[in-house]
């Protein structure tokens, strides 16, 4: 009986990954806080880490695939308020950005491809859209203040 159910235990339990070692991992700075965390997978960084100051304030946060950010990610500013999020493909940022300015009360939605600005940039002030702006490969190409104007140059861009 004990051996049918090893047996039984044996053909239900998924394969792993033969050679690979998954543990979690603590990185420090000189001052002895934490600076990173997360999971190594057969040497890489892979699934979810989380990056911080010397001050203890988190700057990071985001996926990892075979050493590379991936996914979505989040960074902070040493005071703990958001300062950007955006997408990541094999460590290249791509698809839609956002950029948070306290400062000026400005937030900007980017469009970016191969890590450089690539199509339109939505910026707002005080959660009011202001003005639209072009990139082709991080080259400012012009700008619109009016969404009429800005749908009479682009009558097939849809923003939201």
């Amino acid at each position: 009986m004990l051996s049918q159910l090893l047996i039984l235990f044996l053909c239900l339990t998924p394969p792993s990954d033969k050679g690979s070692v998954k543990m979690y991992n603590k990185e420090y700075h000189p001052n002895g806080t934490l600076k990173a965390e997360g999971w190594i997978i057969s040497g890489e960084k892979a699934n979810y880490w989380y990056q911080y100051y010397e001050n203890g304030q988190l700057a990071s946060k985001g996926h990892y695939k075979g050493n590379q950010k991936s996914k979505y990610w989040y960074y902070y500013t040493k005071n703990g308020s958001l300062k950007r999020e955006g997408h990541y493909n094999k460590g290249i940022a791509e698809n839609w950005w956002i950029f948070y300015d306290l400062a000026t009360q400005e937030k900007r939605k980017t469009q970016y491809q191969n890590n450089k600005k690539n199509g339109f940039s939505l910026v707002y002030q005080k959660n009011k859209l202001v003005r639209v702006e072009k990139y082709i490969q991080d080259v400012y190409k012009g700008m619109w203040t009016s969404i009429r104007s800005f749908r009479h140059d682009n009558p097939d861009v849809k923003l939201y």
